[in-house]
């Protein structure tokens, strides 16, 4: 009993030591990308910079691109979940609007937040590997939540509704990640962004609903 209460809190320091690793890598190498450009630095630098080998770099990331990209990979995750776990009767809509039109992530962190969206912007414009790895990553949510649509609608085979309803979803979610990228590179504050950029999601949800709410009914298309 003895060794087992004493491997609780040990378990927790492994952990937070886990995660301060982890985001120290993570905050290096951004820090270095900004200086340098994503495609000049070489894994092995980010490694020197955290103080950790370069394999402890790949214990936590598989590439380079999911250092720079892992809250990206985590939120587009996030809405596929929403999708699938929503509460028996809610409109995939209603799941997909209350998870993206929330002040989240960087933009919540006020004009600093804003200044690290603005780093970001540039270093994916400055990357063709970056840039090359978000719209694979992009394509592979939107098919994904398609396949969550799929399966939970009176979607047949062959019909293309469930992938036209994810990807005029993520439209919405990639294009207000565009105006936000575009609005921190122009210096625009963090609150003007903030409204501006969820009141216009909010408007490009209201023009999808209509639609998305007749395979929402189970309609079958086969009239």
């Amino acid at each position: 009993m003895a060794a087992e209460m004493d491997a609780a809190p040990e378990l927790g320091l492994r952990e937070r030591k886990k995660r301060q690793t982890r985001q120290r890598i993570v905050a290096e190498a951004v820090e270095l990308f900004a200086e340098h450009g994503f495609d000049k630095v070489p894994v092995a630098e980010i490694a020197r910079r955290a103080e950790v080998s370069e394999a402890t770099v790949f214990n936590y990331f598989a590439t380079k691109e999911d250092i720079f990209y892992q809250g990206m990979h985590a939120f587009e995750q996030a809405i596929v979940d929403a999708v699938r776990d929503r509460p028996p009767g809610t409109p995939i809509s209603t799941a997909f609007g209350d998870l993206v039109l929330r002040q989240r992530g960087y933009l919540a962190e006020g004009e600093a937040g804003v200044r690290r969206i603005a780093t970001a912007a540039r270093v994916i414009a400055g990357s063709p590997a970056l840039q090359d790895r978000r719209r694979r990553t992009d394509e592979h949510f939107i098919r994904e939540l398609a396949a969550v649509i799929t399966e939970e609608t009176s979607a047949g085979p062959g019909d293309l509704r469930p992938y036209v309803v994810a990807n005029a979803l993520m439209g919405v979610s990639l294009a207000m990640r565009d105006r936000v990228h575009a609005a921190a590179l122009a210096g625009e504050g963090g609150a003007s962004i903030a409204d501006e950029v969820l009141a216009k999601g909010r408007e490009a949800l209201d023009l999808l609903e209509r639609g998305i709410a007749s395979l929402d009914a189970g309609s079958s298309g086969d009239e």
